[in-house]
């Protein structure tokens, strides 16, 4: 996909309105675990969550998930905020009403047999973005899955592309569905690579739940996100997957099944945000998003996070995946 060019008219708006020099912009993503309206679309399987499904439920049950959703979001104070399991612009608009701060969003309805699509929202006070759209991944089984949405944010004089991801699941079998996430992995190295042989130093920041760990091959080969920085530029390796910290972290997991700690929400940037030149990842920045009451306590799901729905069982708390985040500064 070629790097797009922008109108000069536009651009020069861009400047006037959008100088964040020396400002600390910060950056999360999270699975907001099924964040459905409560009317059943007859073109998707969303009907567990509709009023009369076999959740059974009800607009105090949706109210509640937008209340938990907000209190999250409102603590995060994310600049910009990548968002999955989200069913339409609807949910968001809803959603953006219940926070704090007033964000700007970006959405695109995807080819989801679930109905569920990525989002971005942001604020546009601090930030102007130039261009967006969703990037198809097709699978070798014909089955439609999610957008990869690739948004290109002005800071200062610099372009910061952000690329919001939700791969496949494992649905039907880990085994069985790895060519899937390889599909979407390799996907996104194109149109990183497309980037890049434009400017070798494009600051490109890559969030998403992958369904997968940094050290799966879909991650660490097709896409080529590396946990050790040194290694980045030898092999497969064009990205640095900044998560090496809680990889294998049971104090910072970011989902957890069979008792497993696992780090499926993943934070990926460029070597040009490393560099020292423009925009520049802070140190010690990067962050799962945790606090005691987010995570369960005792018994068998002890150290998971405190979800909202577990099968057809209400819950009550917040998404069965940990948000994350790391900071950039604008030079």
């Amino acid at each position: 996909m070629p790097y797009p060019k922008l109108k000069f008219i536009t651009l020069v708006l861009i400047i006037m309105t959008t100088d964040v020099s020396g400002e600390t912009i910060k950056i999360a993503f999270w699975n907001v675990e099924n964040l459905f309206d409560m009317v059943d679309d007859p073109h998707t399987s969303d009907n567990e969550f509709a009023i009369g499904g076999r959740k059974n439920v009800t607009e105090e049950i949706y109210d509640l998930k937008l209340k938990n959703m907000a209190e999250v979001i409102d603590a995060l104070e994310a600049d910009i905020l990548g968002l999955c399991e989200i069913e339409n612009r609807f949910v968001l608009e809803e959603l953006n009403r219940a926070v704090d701060r007033d964000y700007s969003i970006i959405h695109y309805d995807s080819p989801d047999n679930r109905g569920i699509d990525v989002a971005l929202l942001y604020d546009s006070k601090k930030l102007s973005v130039t261009h967006s759209e969703p990037v198809p991944v097709t699978l070798s089984t014909g089955r439609p899955t999610r957008d990869i949405l690739y948004v290109i944010v002005k800071l200062g004089q610099t372009d910061l592309h952000l690329f919001v991801n939700h791969w496949p699941s494992k649905y039907g079998g880990a085994e069985k569905s790895i060519p899937l996430r390889a599909a979407a992995g390799k996907t996104l190295r194109k149109e990183v690579e497309s980037i890049l042989s434009q400017d070798p130093n494009a600051e490109i920041v890559i969030m998403g739940d992958l369904n997968d760990e940094p050290v799966d091959p879909s991650v660490s080969i097709h896409l080529g996100a590396n946990l050790e920085l040194d290694q980045v530029g030898k092999g497969e390796a064009i990205l640095w997957n900044v998560m090496k910290p809680w990889h294998r972290n049971p104090e910072g997991s970011t989902y957890k099944y069979g008792g497993n700690d696992m780090v499926y929400d993943h934070l990926i940037v460029s070597p040009g945000l490393v560099d020292d030149v423009e925009l520049k990842l802070i140190h010690n920045s990067v962050g799962v998003f945790d606090g005691y009451g987010y995570r369960q306590h005792g018994g068998k799901y002890d150290g998971y996070p405190f979800r909202f729905w577990a099968g057809n069982k209400l819950l009550g708390g917040y998404s069965d995946h940990m948000p994350v985040f790391l900071k950039i500064e604008s030079k």
